[in-house]
């Protein structure tokens, strides 16, 4: 059985998403399975907050080589969630 904290996979904390902080936008890697009801659900849930929208795309994995030997690493599904104007969510504020 999934529970709400089978969706959310981690944060992710790069330049574009630290800048989208400011717009109250967060962005979590999620599980592939895991379709915009269940984010919405698993993050107020999880952190206390308002979600407003739920936007979620997919990062393809990159090929990458180690010697001769080739290998791809796995396709990622992300979502960015916008929260209710004054709702922060402390893990990203550190």
């Amino acid at each position: 059985m999934r529970t709400v904290h089978d969706v959310l996979v981690r944060p992710i904390i790069s330049e574009a998403s630290t800048d989208a902080l400011q717009l109250n936008k967060y962005t979590f890697e999620v599980a592939d399975w895991a379709n915009k009801i269940q984010i919405r659900e698993a993050v107020e849930e999880i952190f206390k907050v308002h979600v407003v929208k739920v936007n979620t795309s997919w990062t393809p994995g990159k090929e990458r080589r180690r010697g001769r030997v080739t290998y791809r690493r796995p396709d990622r599904k992300k979502a960015i969630v916008t929260l209710v104007p004054g709702d922060t969510i402390e893990v990203f504020t550190q």
